[in-house]
């Protein structure tokens, strides 16, 4: 009996083995079906990697890159248009700013009430209303609401970008994938050195409307790239409550860090054009060209940035950038040869977008364990940078006034600052901190 059973199995595996004439294999061991389950699963990946890119470079390209820096090169054609006084075009510049801080306080409760990916689209699509509403000027009033509602829209999109994608994004791959998402930043400044000249062309509303154009093909393009509820994050399970929290001091110098930087990169995002045009009277011209390569610049930074931090860590990656932006500013004090400048303000240009992955990097590595602190301390660390920015873009306005349009004087301090900025890294860090640096730089 034993043996006829054992005769039975052996027939049984055999005609599993050859399946007999006649007979439909099932379509789970069908050849091509392995073959294409094959090609699939290295190929998902890679299409998630894209989708997350597309729809993190889009949002931060319309709510950063064309709606702060779009509006700079449009100051003078306001201006000549009559449409504005010029104090008044250079106080709705400011609004943007101030919208940016409101957005960065509002981002979080508001993603907690729509979630992060509604919000997100939410708030491409106001920028873009708000360039079609710019494109009217009803009355400075009108126009101050626009740009503020443009700056909330930014600075929403900042908190909730980088948390809403880099959760799906493997570990090793966060650094150049960051860098990827903020490119947008600085393919926003490049285009609007470039686009905006072309659509004046067509008249002052007409460039208006372009760009809500242009940022309404990248609010569609990226509509259906963000993850749904249902995907999965990649990374380590989030224990909020088995970590202890980060020494305040070590927080309190990461976050004086970043308001530092904000105060450097301000002096040459705002008056490097007007340095060029009539501090140095090279002409309009030459400071429109300086302006293009200050956004070469801001579109090689985030992903060569980004790049660095993954191959030599974050810390050091950040103490790099920091010196060589310091010496940029030096050189934008001192040097006199228009090729030395001109170098200087490519390097200049990477600081704004490429210092982001890097400091989102950091704070990672600050809160390795729980992603809900990594998200509210990102979100306190934007706060701070727009609130360093706006307040030191009015502290910069007036000793430009007080020095008599002393735009070298602007980029010593600005040079300072990130000095500090760089001082500050060096904070000793006390009890877990410490120990989880040097954990980390012998993994």
């Amino acid at each position: 009996m034993a043996v006829k059973i054992a005769y039975i199995a052996n027939l049984d595996s055999v005609v599993k083995d050859k399946p007999m004439r006649g007979r439909s294999r099932p379509a789970k061991e069908c050849p091509m079906s392995i073959a294409r389950d094959a090609v699939n699963e290295p190929a998902a990946p890679r299409v998630a990697a894209w989708r997350t890119i597309l729809a993190g470079l889009s949002a931060s390209l319309v709510g950063i890159g064309l709606a702060r820096f779009g509006y700079t090169p449009l100051i003078p054609p306001l201006i000549q248009a009559h449409w504005f006084a010029p104090g008044d075009v250079i106080s709705l510049g400011a609004a943007n700013l101030a919208g940016y801080l409101v957005g960065a306080i509002l981002g979080r409760p508001v993603a907690a009430r729509l979630g992060n990916a509604h919000a997100l689209r939410a708030m491409m699509a106001v920028v873009t209303l708000s360039f079609v509403a710019c494109a009217f000027p009803l009355s400075v009033g009108w126009f101050f609401l626009w740009r503020f509602v443009s700056g909330v829209g930014g600075g929403m999109i900042m908190v909730l970008v980088a948390a809403t994608l880099l959760p799906h994004v493997p570990q090793a791959r966060r650094g150049i994938t960051s860098g990827a998402i903020f490119l947008g930043l600085g393919l926003g400044i490049a285009g609007s050195g470039t686009l905006v000249p072309l659509l004046l062309e067509l008249g002052l509303r007409a460039t208006w409307i372009g760009l809500a154009l242009v940022c309404a093909a990248f609010t569609a393009a990226s509509w259906f790239a963000w993850p749904g509820a249902n995907a999965h994050p990649q990374g380590a399970p989030d224990t909020h409550g088995a970590q202890p929290a980060v020494p305040a001091r070590a927080m309190a110098a990461f976050y004086a860090q970043y308001g530092l930087m904000a105060v450097g990169l301000v002096p040459a995002m705002v008056f490097l054009v007007d340095f060029v045009t009539r501090g140095l009277h090279a002409g309009t011209h030459m400071g429109a060209l300086f302006w293009v390569l200050y956004g070469v610049g801001a579109i090689v930074g985030p992903p060569l940035y980004g790049l660095l931090g993954d191959r030599v860590g974050v810390r050091p990656a950040l103490r790099a950038v920091l010196g060589l932006q310091a010496l940029a500013m030096l050189g934008l004090y001192a040097l006199q040869a228009p090729f030395a400048l001109a170098v200087a303000a490519v390097v200049v240009g990477s600081f704004p977008p490429g210092i982001v992955p890097l400091v989102l990097a950091r704070v990672h590595e600050l809160e390795p364990h729980s992603a809900a602190r990594q998200n509210a301390t990102w979100s306190r660390a934007t706060t701070v940078f727009a609130a360093a920015q706006a307040l030191s873009g009015y502290a910069y306005s007036a000793l430009f006034s007080a020095s008599h349009g002393d735009h070298r004087l602007l980029f010593l301090v600005a040079a300072f600052a990130i000095l500090a900025s760089l001082a500050a890294d060096f904070v000793v860090l006390t009890g877990r901190a410490q120990r989880q640096d040097a954990a980390r730089a012998l993994a």
